[in-house]
């Protein structure tokens, strides 16, 4: 406003000299600078907050007395007003537009008045439709500052949410980094092709996986058997980024004694419409447990087969003095040793093939039927003494090519678990048939049962139901896991399933060729 001011007078130095040298011209300028003044030295900021309304109001008085002391020549200076009626119309109090209103009203009234001007029809026209005029830009003003106010707020409100969102970003990935970098397991994130996302520190520690996660990959991958190489498309990254999801999938990376194992697992991350956006791959180092179980296992085969020779020693010389006459005061007894010393050799060649992971056989054709009802037959006795019943169903024959010693052993385990399992009586039902090419056994009992857990370790070697720890039944937990080996060896499959107080079901299929 003053700038504009400074201008007026300058040219009216230049363009009308007469003007300017009317002293009521002169008192309307020193008003204007007297306004400045007012701007500069009063504190504002310590006033009521409508206290600067002062200044747009002595504006539209000082123009008003400008114009009128200029003439009709300088009545374009009506057009000044738009300054301080803007100044006072863009707040959000709508009292203000009403007092720019009025402040134009005064600057047309008031100083006609006071410099005695004569009421010509120009200045009844400028006092009517100049306030009209001006009042449509201030009403115009005052809804389009409340509009832009409006955004400014919600855009206010915005950057404080991205700024919250942001800082809880922050958060949440300083969070995430200090998780990844504190486990143990390599975590490897790709995209849907395979692409490296995200890596933590443990994958990028261990040189195998360091090989593995690299610009190309070049590193061998094997299968649980340390011989068999995983062919690239079957590598675990392509897998996960196809879509796949596993777990606990053992490999190993590396050759000869540099071989480390893993157990890896994938899991997909997929959109709101169900697309794959990658995938997150964990490997777990089990290298050493690896070790220790195959050391676990190679003690329990070493001290089996140190056993072996001296039990197969005692029953030899057991049989010998059975043999012998002069012996029947104490024949009973030698009998009893006998037994237990024939159980202990069964034990111990079972925890000989528990810990090779599998068993000699000598197939031949056999009855698989037979087999069963001789089993079902000589199990009688335990099974009434335990008051347990047992049904036979099975279809006559079932021929295969099988070991029946070995089958007759997974019978008996079979019979044996169910008849122990089985405390408060029931029932046991053992059924064979033949499915297609294949036959198929059940034993069924309707005992204590096991839990979801205590299935998924059901045919772990020397594990035992909780159940079985508490009421003190015995075993060794060897007969599932002998039974599956030697199952497993025929060429056919076992699986079990249960119920915690309903009971127990175990199947296991053979090959009829």
């Amino acid at each position: 406003m003053t700038v504009t001011v400074i201008l007026v007078a300058a040219a009216a130095a230049i363009f009308s000299p007469s003007t300017l040298a009317d002293d009521r011209f002169r008192m309307a300028l020193l008003a204007h600078l007297a306004i400045f003044g007012l701007c500069l030295a009063v504190p504002w900021g310590k006033l009521p907050a409508g206290a600067f309304t002062v200044i747009p109001v002595a504006d539209c008085l000082a123009i008003g007395f400008t114009r009128e002391a200029g003439g009709p020549s300088f009545s374009v200076l009506s057009l000044l007003l738009v300054f301080p009626m803007l100044w006072l119309s863009v707040g959000r109090d709508r009292v203000r537009v009403l007092l720019a209103v009025l402040a134009v009203i005064l600057s047309t009234l008031v100083p006609a008045a006071a410099l005695g001007s004569d009421h010509t029809t120009g200045s009844i026209i400028r006092t009517i439709f100049l306030p009209l005029v001006m009042s449509a830009i201030a009403v115009t003003a005052h809804v389009v500052a409340r509009a832009l106010y409006r955004q400014r707020q919600a855009l206010e409100r915005k950057d404080r949410d991205l700024a919250d969102a942001l800082a809880e970003s922050v958060r949440r990935q300083r969070l995430l980094d200090a998780v990844l970098s504190a486990v143990g397991v390599g975590v490897w994130v790709v995209d849907p092709n395979g692409r490296d996302v995200l890596t933590n520190s443990a994958m990028r520690s261990d040189p195998s996986l360091a090989r593995l996660t690299g610009p190309d990959g070049s590193v061998q991958l094997f299968q649980g058997d340390r011989t068999t190489l995983v062919l690239p498309e079957r590598f675990p990254v392509e897998r996960a980024a196809r879509g796949e999801t596993f777990a606990d999938e053992l490999y190993w990376v590396g050759e000869d004694e540099e071989q480390h194992a893993y157990s890896v697992s994938a899991s997909t991350i997929r959109s709101e419409d169900g697309v794959c956006k990658g995938a997150v791959i964990t490997f777990a180092d089990v290298t050493a447990l690896i070790r220790a179980l195959a050391a676990k296992d190679n003690f329990v085969a070493t001290v089996s087969h140190e056993l072996r020779t001296p039990l197969t020693s005692i029953l030899g010389y057991l049989e010998l003095v059975l043999d012998e006459p002069g012996h029947e005061e104490i024949e009973e007894e030698l009998r009893i040793v006998h037994r237990n010393a024939t159980h202990l050799l069964g034990l111990v060649n079972d925890l000989i093939a528990v810990a090779a992971e599998r068993v000699e056989l000598s197939l031949q054709e056999a009855d698989l039927a037979s087999l069963l009802s001789n089993v079902v037959a000589s199990t009688h006795a335990q099974a009434a003494a335990r008051g347990v019943d047992l049904v036979l169903e099975t279809e006559q024959p079932l021929t295969a090519r099988i070991d029946p010693a070995r089958i007759r052993q997974v019978l008996g385990n079979l019979l044996s678990n169910a008849i122990k399992y089985s405390p408060d009586g029931g029932q046991i039902t053992a059924r064979a048939h033949r499915a297609g090419t294949d036959l198929v056994c059940t034993v069924s009992d309707t005992g204590v049962g096991m839990s979801s857990m205590e299935q998924e370790q059901a045919f772990t070697k020397f594990f035992r139901a909780a159940r079985s720890r508490e009421t003190a039944i015995p075993g060794a937990g060897l007969g599932l896991p002998i039974s599956k080996t030697i199952i497993e060896g025929h060429g056919g499959s076992i699986s079990l399933t249960s119920e915690a107080g309903l009971g127990t079901t175990v199947t296991f299929v053979l090959p009829a060729a």
